[in-house]
């Protein structure tokens, strides 16, 4: 049984941590939108990934308990494999199977009112696109569970640390939520309209916040 929450003692711990390294490595991360997001109620966060440096804004900006989704090749980065095995649930996107489970405690998990994080490309961006085509699975889970979506992207990370590099360069990252997408009248027919419309939000924001 995979417990829904991680302790206090962890939680806090993981922000000091984000905020240690965002001083050693000179990288300021700035947050907006924050007031978008209330703190009694569970998400589905849904964000862009261009780059681990996405990992430790992310943590800083969502202000309550969360649990990522996180594919199995992420156990094998230095620091940031040690914090996935704590705090993430892990995804062998190879295997139906596991695909599933994860689908799974996931749902448990916001049940218990207990927000989730998702990275709906899938992946680290490594295209020229602001954004990689979505994989359907957060949507789904919106409209099963009636939990809102809550879209937010990372600025600049890709540029700091590019993906497939252990390279840090100084600077300024940004944080932006926009606004709770309600899917409880959505049908599990509109999945697709379901995401295509955050994808439209999330490049809108990405659009609008350009550093």
């Amino acid at each position: 049984m995979i417990s829904t929450k991680i302790g206090m003692g962890t939680f806090y711990g993981l922000k000091i941590w984000a905020r240690i390294f965002s001083i050693l490595n000179f990288i300021p991360y700035k947050i907006y939108g924050k007031k978008n997001i209330k703190k009694d109620q569970a998400y589905i966060y849904t964000s862009n990934h261009t780059s681990f440096l996405d990992i430790p804004g992310i943590v800083l900006a969502i202000p309550t308990q969360f649990r990522p989704l996180a594919k199995k090749e992420l156990l094998k980065i230095p620091v940031f494999g040690l914090i996935a095995r704590v705090v993430t649930i892990v995804v062998d996107r190879s295997s139906q199977e596991s695909r599933k489970r994860s689908l799974k405690i996931l749902k448990g998990i916001l049940k218990d009112n207990v927000s989730i994080l998702i990275f709906p490309e899938g992946t680290q961006n490594r295209s020229k696109e602001p954004l990689q085509p979505f994989y359907s699975g957060a949507f789904r889970m919106a409209i099963e569970t009636g939990a809102p979506i809550m879209p937010m992207v990372v600025l600049n990370a890709g540029r700091l640390m590019p993906p497939g590099t252990i390279s840090i360069k100084p600077g300024k990252i940004k944080v932006v939520f926009g606004e709770a997408i309600d899917c409880s009248n959505y049908s599990m027919d509109q999945v697709n309209e379901l995401k295509d419309h955050v994808f439209q939000v999330m490049a809108k924001l990405l659009e609008d916040n350009k550093l």
